[in-house]
């Protein structure tokens, strides 16, 4: 579904990510694992069109989409969960979830599916979304891109700021839209649940993938489990 070729990224005149190759196929759960400032959030940034200053080569169901704009990107099935959330802070739960699926053929079914997933938004649709806990927000987070019923997931950082209890649910709604066919790029620090839950990893460390694999394979590599595990 994805295809990223030898993607070199800058900021400005300063190179940030070097000859970057990987792939996301369809139905697969994969993960981006490495340090801050590895150039994770650059990478999903450019191929969602948030940032243009890349050569190379972003493919989505064959076609090129390397330069193009947010809305077109957003449009083909692309759906991006930000870092920092992102989400309207002065407006209730509902509206904020309905701001996603602008394009949304069938909003109420989709929206019964969020329900499902995070209960707690049905019981706080009408509060004020800057009153949510910081896991209540990376839930609405998460509801909103669904709301666009997307091709691709991508989520940067879910469980950044979220205690193991909220991690966990979070987590485990991933889990589960896996297992109903959503693929999902996940790039994370926790590299345990990540590397458990998702079918392939890839390891980025100062803007180059130096490690790849199954993510079996890698939750038992001894260099993963050294720089990422604590062993």
């Amino acid at each position: 579904m994805l295809t990223v070729s030898g993607l070199n990224i800058f900021h400005g005149n300063l190179q940030v990510v070097w000859d970057l190759s990987f792939r996301v196929d369809k139905g697969e759960l994969v993960t981006m694992i490495g340090p801050n400032g590895a150039g994770k959030t650059t990478t999903v940034e450019t191929i969602v069109g948030l940032n243009r200053k890349a050569t190379g080569l972003i493919t989505f169901d064959g076609e090129n989409i390397l330069g193009r704009h947010p809305y077109d990107l957003f449009q083909k099935g692309l759906a991006l969960v930000p870092e920092r959330r992102e989400i309207f802070p002065t407006m209730p739960v509902i509206e904020n979830l309905l701001l996603g699926g602008t394009s949304n053929t069938d909003p109420d079914k989709t929206l019964a599916h969020i329900y499902r997933l995070f209960p707690i938004l049905l019981e706080r649709q009408r509060q004020m979304a800057g009153t949510l806990s910081g896991g209540e927000q990376q839930m609405l987070a998460i509801g909103r891109a669904l709301m666009s019923e997307p091709r691709l997931l991508i989520l940067d950082e879910p469980s950044t700021g979220l205690s193991p209890l909220l991690t966990g649910q979070v987590f485990r709604a991933l889990e589960q839209l896996g297992r109903e066919g959503m693929t999902i790029l996940l790039l994370e620090q926790n590299v345990r649940n990540a590397l458990a839950m998702c079918n392939r990893g890839y390891v980025l460390e100062n803007g180059r993938i130096v490690q790849e694999g199954r993510s079996k394979e890698l939750l038992h590599d001894l260099r993963i489990q050294k720089a990422y595990l604590g062993f």
